[in-house]
């Protein structure tokens, strides 16, 4: 996970105080009670009115102090697609020493996630599914907290000042590969490497090994020699096949992202090494681990044609 930017804080945004049915209702009986008590004269009218009142001052403080010190962070997955869900972890912390928090609800783009309890100094975590209609650079906005504790006469909010950030990619869509694209492929087509395998020519033959398959037994060297040899094979390797964006036979300039989107994502997953041609510039590996390698150059083309003619 990642791509978001720490965590906000709901306490320092601004508050807002709903008023329930309940707490309407509560407060008609605590005012008509003490309009009673004022035509009567009648002290216990007095002393249950003061005890509402104080209960309604309790109700305040309590919930208040709830939605105070209480960190939100949002984790993103690395990859997020335009138009596809994605999952995104939402995590509330308490960072209050001695109360806990009680019914917390976190709302972010219309979608709530209840937290009934949070230990002091601990944290919570629920998940949900986001998705953006446009790629490139999206902003998760208007994300606050709200609860009823203690007593449901009151909804307070806090609006988190401040929004995540996330980078999303083009919506994948399938299409076919243009001629030239596959005839390329075909021309090009595997070549040996100095690494062993079990996929090419003979580059050595050594001591046979428990574990090595029969079939690469060399049976006349193993005869010569009295003990049983083994064939080391090279390994093959895919030719580097180069997408050429700006000679990809689509029209729309939507459709022809999402389709050098697929391609990428097709020939990643195959193992086969790509390159992106885009506006002249042609994206080669990074001077890296092969694993680093491959995920920063796949980063890399997928971001720029997310952010293709976006400024």
């Amino acid at each position: 996970m990642g791509n978001h930017t720490g965590a906000l804080r709901a306490d320092t945004g601004p508050g807002v105080i709903k008023i329930t049915k309940a707490g309407w209702f509560y407060i008609f009986l605590t005012i008509f009670l003490g309009v009673s008590g004022i035509n009567t004269g009648n002290n216990l009218i007095y002393l249950i009115v003061a005890a509402f009142l104080s209960f309604m001052a309790v109700s305040g403080l309590f919930g208040k102090r709830n939605l105070s010190k209480i960190d939100i962070r949002l984790e993103l997955p690395e990859e997020i697609y335009a138009d596809t869900s994605a999952p995104v972890r939402v995590i509330i912390r308490n960072n209050r020493r001695f109360l806990p928090g009680f019914l917390l609800r976190v709302h972010v783009s219309g979608s709530e996630m209840l937290f009934p309890f949070v230990e002091v100094k601990t944290e919570g975590a629920r998940h949900l599914s986001l998705s953006f209609r446009e790629r490139g650079r999206a902003q998760i906005e208007n994300i606050y907290l709200s609860s009823v504790f203690p007593f449901n006469f009151f909804i307070r909010y806090h609006t988190l000042p401040g929004v995540f950030e996330a980078l999303v990619f083009p919506r994948p869509k399938k299409c076919e590969s243009p001629g030239s694209f596959e005839k390329e492929r075909k021309s090009r087509g595997e070549k040996t490497t100095n690494r062993t395998g079990y996929e090419a020519d003979i580059i050595s033959l050594r001591d046979y090994i428990t574990g090595d398959p029969l079939k690469y037994i060399h049976w006349k060297a193993s005869a010569k020699t009295g003990r049983l040899k083994t064939k080391e094979l090279s390994a093959l390797s895919h030719q580097p096949v180069v997408i050429d964006f700006d000679a990809l036979p689509i029209r729309d300039i939507e459709e022809k992202i999402s389709c050098a989107t697929y391609l990428l994502l097709k020939l990643f997953k195959q193992n086969i090494p790509v390159r992106l041609k885009i506006n002249g510039a042609l994206y080669k590996p990074f001077s890296k681990s092969h694993k680093e390698r491959t995920k920063a150059l796949r980063f890399a083309m997928l971001t720029k044609l997310a952010l293709y003619q976006k400024g």
